[in-house]
């Protein structure tokens, strides 16, 4: 995975087998396919990270937190805080 333009078709939206997802750049295990669900976003969607410092965040705003890799900091998007699946869960 990595920062993807909105433009840019997307693979891995609509792709929802067991698995892990990875940095693009380094392999860094980031996200489980249990916490992916599906969202009306052109991205995949999912509710937390495999470990806590899987990534690095960085506020941007009081409802979003840009996210970097924890292990390269290569651009993977943005966590909106409270746009999960249940209130109260984050999206990634």
């Amino acid at each position: 995975m990595s920062f993807c333009s909105f433009f840019d078709g997307e693979v891995y939206k609509d792709h929802f087998k067991p698995g892990m997802y990875v940095c693009s750049q380094c392999n860094n295990p980031l996200f489980s396919s249990r916490s992916k669900f599906l969202h009306s976003s052109p991205w995949p969607a999912f509710t937390e990270t495999i470990k806590e410092d899987s990534v690095t965040k960085m506020m941007e705003s009081l409802t979003a937190f840009k996210v970097l890799c924890g292990k390269c900091g290569n651009g993977l998007g943005h966590e909106f805080v409270n746009d999960g699946p249940e209130e109260g869960i984050s999206r990634f």
